[in-house]
This record gives structure tokens, C-alpha cells and sequence, in this order.
């Protein structure tokens, strides 16, 4: 069983990773004010983004589903992975050795599962490499690459391999690595054969498929030798590591361009992707054997920030099945903000084909948009009804009208809705606006989803039933009232003595759990207290916010500390920079409705001793009473300087 790590590694791990540069490898990020960042979530589908980065404190927080947490924790949250694997995989890349409170250093059999499999993939790709540069027995997948206009410099670029055609000359070399025979076969690089294992590709080309953070997960294996009776293309199956319906090959290439541009050009082979990135389309991606999908499209949204300036094209094979692609493309159409166009090469030919035949230039024009991918499906759609008849044109009308009602521009909308009548030969043209604009309206008044409602739920034709609207995610924890601005004034406090310590110590520390009047806020309170006090974090910000975290109950107010962490702090109309005079207003107003909590707690006491009760307590009260109307009179008078 693997030791515990380092408490020492495992702060130097999150102090050496900024958590700005790991986000960004999943998700573009831009400037949301206040020394922040803010993208589309990576872990909940949204159309503007609620997720938010602060650098400086070394945590996230997205204000839509309310996950959060410091960088070990995003890394474990994106890829699924244990705390030691998210510790280990980012110390990997900090150039740091962990070290184990029980037995050393970093040995390979305490490394974490997920961490092992990569581990195994990566030497694997790199041995595939190797054999397709040196080995004789390669020449036939040299000669592949070489008629499709690829050299061993594209080869490498792309980390292009060989698998020899022997049973087992991976299965050994990888066990020879120190890898287990339990490890070879969870990770899909082998497979059980009749006397153990073997590897699971063999005689063919290989594509290392990597995920968005550079790691490669899996392989695509192309077959070269006709005594091959598997399929042309035979691909990673799924693992722990690998889902191929998650995956895009080149994404860890074309990442950085997709944010930059704010487009994506989706082809349908490995080959493709290396043929446009050659011909300057650095923005080229391609699925891994299956059709691109609803997880695809997370992927890409996160990159685009899915703003309505952003460009998807597909590019498809003219035959019957690129058109089939395309319409299954377009069904997932509306989950893009982004237009999404299909470009369609002369003479039926992919990209790679293309760049042979006519050179790179033509690859570049080939994805320029050209044809809005719902009017490629509307021209699909009209070609399979006889038009010349009425019965003809009312079908085409049915199928195409719920197509025009899902463009999401309500001009483009209308527009194409009248193309759709000159397609159809419909004279009276406002019939086919009316009727898209009802699709359209019904599609909304169902939050966006599903078909409109049939006649049977329309209400007899007087306009659509009105439906429920769609349930909504249970909130984490107790519902606050932010109106009210007691809890307002609290949640601000506790802001400033996460986010700027130096601006309410020691003064805050002084402060009663019971001064916050909201549960979730007297939590967050108490874990303050329990890790230090604010005091503490004035010399060591970070620290101080992991111990915060650290001391919190559970998940919820985790949640809550790492909210109040991130959360901009609200300045008041005419405070123009949050300084001591700002946060000394807020630790007084919470202060003095404390005391005006406590003063009406001994008015009722008073109230109730009049008469009979024991004239020493009474005194005394009276006295409590007393010394609390003149501190609040000095809080009313001099402000913080009274606390």
C-alpha cells in the first residue's frame, strides 16, 4: 500500500503549479476583473461562464454548480483521479520528488493506477515511434505514410508508430519497464492470448491519442497487410484512462489555436488532422472511431468559450455516409453557441487526399465556412420529397420547418424560414414563417427541449399547453437570503478575511461564531478560528487558505470557504477601492448588530425581572445593559476605532 505523502511535498506541490497554468490546459480562461479568471465550467454544462480562477490565492470556484477547490483538487475532479495521483502527476510536472512517510521515495509500485496506465502509454508510444524510424520490418508503414504525402519529420511531430507484427514484443519490453501483467491488461496495450498476454496491436500503423492535457490514453492502429483480418482501423477499447466518445486526437496540438481563433475544424481521420495542421490549419481535430457527440462538444465549448463569434466546421466526405455524419453533427447543432458550418471537398475528397492532389493551399480554402451546417441539412432534407405535389411539399415542410425553428439568431431565423418556402415552392410564405416561429416558441416555452408538443397536447389548437418549468439542481446547503443584508454584511467580512486578511486582523479574530447570524457563515467562521485565525494569513496567504479548507466540517462548507475565496467583494455605491476604511465599515456593522441582537436579548430579560425578581441580578443586568448601549454608541460615533 503506498505511504502517505509529505505534507512538505504536497504544499510545494500546489505552491510550484499555478492553478491558472493547469486550468488552461482544459478550458480558456479570461480576465473577469479583480485579479481573476473566468471560463465555461468543465464540470456542468452552462452558457455563460460562472467558473472562476483566482491565481493569487491558488483556488477555483464555479457559481453555477458551486465545485471548488485548489489545484491538486481540479486535477483530481478533470481526470478522475485519487489525491497521491493528482499530487504525483502535477510534482511530475514540477520537477518534483516526492517523498512517502512510510518507505521512500516515489517507488513504481506505490504510484497510483491511473498514473501507471499513462505511465505504460507513454513509453509505449515512445517505443512505437522508435520502431517505425529504425525497425526494417516498418518500411511497409513508411511507405503508407510516405504516398499520403507525410515524411518521418510529420511522423515525429506527430508521434507516429509501428507495432511489429511478433505476438508479444510490447507485452515484454513493457513488463521488462516493471510493469505487471494485471497492469497490461487494464491498460488495453494487451490482451489475454492462450498462454498469457499479448499485445493487442500488431503489424500495424499507430496513432497516439492524447487528452486535452498532453497525455496519451490510447492508440488508433491502422492496418497494412492484407493477412490482417481485423478492422481497417482497431482502436484503444475503453479504460480507465481512455473513453473514446471523450476524446478528440490533436487536441493537445490544436488546443491553444481553437481558444486563440475561437474556431475548430472537426475532420474524419488521423491522417486529416495531420494533413491540415501540415497545410497551416492548426485547428484540425478528429474523433476516434466513433461519432462526434455530446462529450465532444464539452470539450470544444470549453476551448471556444462558446461565444456567438466562435466558428465550428465540419468537413465530410460527400458520399452517403459524410452526409449521414453531417446530419448526426447537426443534431447536436443547438448545443453550440457557436455557428457550426460544413465544408465538403470537390470530388468527394478528405482533406489529406486534398493536400495531395492539389497542395496545402487548398486544404486552407477547404475549411473557409462556406455552407451553414442547418442549411446543409434543410437541402438533404427537401431532396428526399417529391416536390411536385402538395402532399410532396407538406411532408418536406413537417421535417424541415422543426430544423429552421432551432437556428438560434431569430433574424437568421426568419430569413432562412423564407428560403425554406422558395426551396419548397410554397407561394404563400408567411405560412412558412408562422409555422417556424410556432416551433420555435414551443421549442422555448419547453426550456429547449424535445420536440414541440403534438395536436393531442395542444389544447384542442388553441396554442401550446404551458408546461412546468424543468427542475433545478437542489442548492448545497441552507438557502440564504442574500437580500437580507445582515447575511450580505457577513458574507462580505468573512470575504475580506479570506481574501484580505491584512485588512481585518487582528480585529476579526476577535469575533464570536454566534456574530454570524447565517449557519453556513458561523461554519466558515469556526474553520477560520480553527485554522488560526485571519492573523495567520496575513504572512502566508495560500497556506492559510488550504488550512481554512483543511478545517472545515465537510464538503459543504469546503464549498463555501473556497466560494468566499474566489467570490468578488462587493463594493458599496461610491467606495471606490477595498481598503481598511471599507473593511473596517464591515467589521463594525456586523459588530454592532451583534450587540443589538444582544441589547434586545436584555431588554426581554429586564423586562421579565421587573417586579420579582432578585434585585442583584437585576442590577447586574442593568449594569450589562448599560455598558453595551455606550459601546454601541462608540461604534455609531468613531467606527472601527471603537472595536
Amino acid at each position: 500500500m503506498a505511504g502517505r505523502i509529505n505534507d512538505e511535498d504536497v504544499k510545494a506541490v500546489r505552491d510550484a503549479v499555478p492553478i491558472d497554468a493547469v486550468v488552461s490546459e482544459y478550458l480558456q480562461l479570461r480576465n473577469a476583473g479583480g485579479g481573476n479568471l473566468k471560463g465555461l465550467c468543465p464540470f456542468h454544462d452552462e452558457k455563460s461562464p460562472s467558473f472562476q480562477v483566482s491565481p493569487s490565492k491558488g483556488l477555483f470556484h464555479c457559481f453555477g454548480c458551486q465545485e471548488g477547490g485548489d489545484t491538486i483538487t481540479f486535477v483530481m475532479k478533470i481526470d478522475h483521479l485519487t489525491f497521491s495521483e493528482a499530487v504525483e502527476r502535477l510534482a511530475g510536472q514540477a520537477g518534483i520528488t516526492l517523498r512517502y512517510e512510510e518507505g521512500g521515495y516515489n517507488p513504481s509500485h506505490q504510484r497510483g493506477e491511473r498514473i501507471r496506465l499513462v505511465e505504460a502509454h507513454k513509453i509505449a508510444a515512445q517505443w512505437y515511434a522508435e520502431q517505425l524510424a529504425t525497425s526494417p520490418e516498418a518500411d511497409t508503414g513508411r511507405a503508407f505514410l510516405a504516398e499520403r504525402g507525410f515524411d518521418q519529420a510529420a511522423a515525429e511531430h506527430f508521434g507516429v508508430g509501428y507495432s511489429p507484427q511478433g505476438w508479444d514484443h510490447l507485452t515484454r519490453f513493457l513488463r521488462g519497464k516493471g510493469f505487471s501483467d494485471k497492469e497490461l491488461l487494464l491498460s488495453g496495450l494487451s490482451q489475454e492470448g492462450r498462454r498469457g498476454p499479448i499485445d493487442r496491436f500488431r503489424g500495424r500503423l499507430m496513432w497516439p491519442i492524447r487528452d486535452i492535457g498532453g497525455d496519451v490514453v490510447g492508440f488508433g492502429a491502422r492496418k497494412l497487410y492484407e493477412a490482417d483480418n481485423g478492422p481497417k482501423y482497431l482502436n484503444t477499447p475503453d479504460t480507465a484512462i481512455y473513453k473514446k466518445s471523450q476524446v478528440l486526437y490533436g487536441i493537445d496540438l490544436a488546443k491553444k489555436d481553437i481558444a486563440k481563433a475561437s474556431r475548430a475544424v472537426v475532420v474524419e481521420g488521423y491522417t486529416d488532422v495531420m494533413a491540415c495542421h501540415l497545410a497551416g490549419v492548426t485547428t484540425a481535430i478528429a474523433t476516434c472511431g466513433t461519432a462526434f457527440g455530446g462529450d465532444h462538444i464539452k470539450i470544444l465549448r470549453r476551448l471556444l468559450m462558446d461565444n456567438g463569434s466562435a466558428r465550428v466546421i465540419f468537413t465530410f466526405d460527400g458520399d452517403a455516409a459524410g452526409q449521414k455524419a453531417a446530419l448526426r453533427a447537426f443534431e447536436d447543432d443547438q448545443k453550440f453557441a457557436a455557428e457550426t458550418y460544413i465544408a465538403i471537398a470537390p470530388d468527394g475528397m478528405d482533406p489529406c487526399d486534398l493536400r495531395l492532389a492539389k497542395g496545402d493551399d487548398a486544404v486552407a480554402d477547404l475549411v473557409e465556412p462556406r455552407t451553414p451546417l442547418f442549411e446543409f441539412a434543410l437541402r438533404q432534407i427537401v431532396a428526399r420529397y417529391d416536390l411536385d405535389t402538395p402532399a410532396g411539399r407538406a411532408a418536406a415542410l413537417d421535417e424541415a420547418a422543426p430544423v429552421v425553428a432551432r437556428i438560434k439568431n431569430s433574424g437568421a431565423q426568419h430569413e432562412v424560414a423564407v428560403q425554406l418556402a422558395g426551396m419548397l415552392g410554397i407561394l404563400d410564405t408567411q405560412f412558412v414563417v408562422k409555422r417556424v416561429a410556432q416551433l420555435a416558441r414551443w421549442a422555448r416555452e419547453r426550456g429547449g427541449k424535445g420536440p414541440a408538443p403534438d395536436r393531442s397536447q395542444r389544447g384542442g389548437g388553441d396554442g401550446p399547453q404551458r408546461y412546468a418549468p424543468r427542475a433545478q439542481a437542489a442548492p448545497r446547503g441552507p438557502a440564504l437570503n442574500l437580500r437580507n443584508p445582515v447575511f450580505a454584511t457577513e458574507r462580505e467580512l468573512l470575504k475580506l478575511a479570506l481574501q484580505r486578511p491584512e485588512l481585518v486582523s487582528p480585529a476579526f479574530d476577535a469575533y464570536g461564531v454566534d456574530e454570524f447570524t447565517a449557519p453556513p457563515y458561523a461554519a466558515v467562521r469556526e474553520a477560520i478560528l480553527e485554522a488560526g485565525g485571519a492573523e495567520s494569513g496575513v504572512h502566508d496567504p495560500q497556506g492559510y487558505l488550504v488550512r481554512v479548507r483543511e478545517a472545515a466540517p465537510d464538503d459543504t462548507v469546503r464549498a463555501m470557504v473556497t466560494e468566499l475565496a474566489v467570490e468578488a467583494i462587493m463594493l458599496h455605491r461610491g467606495v471606490k477601492d477595498v481598503d481598511e476604511v471599507y473593511a473596517g465599515a464591515q467589521l463594525v456593522t456586523v459588530r454592532r448588530r451583534a450587540v443589538e441582537r444582544r441589547i434586545r436579548d436584555i431588554t426581554g430579560r429586564l423586562t421579565r425581572l421587573s417586579g420579582h425578581g432578585d434585585p442583584a441580578e437585576l442590577a447586574a443586568v442593568q449594569n450589562e445593559l448599560w455598558v453595551l448601549q455606550q459601546y454601541d454608541q462608540n461604534l455609531r460615533e468613531h467606527g472601527a476605532a471603537a472595536l
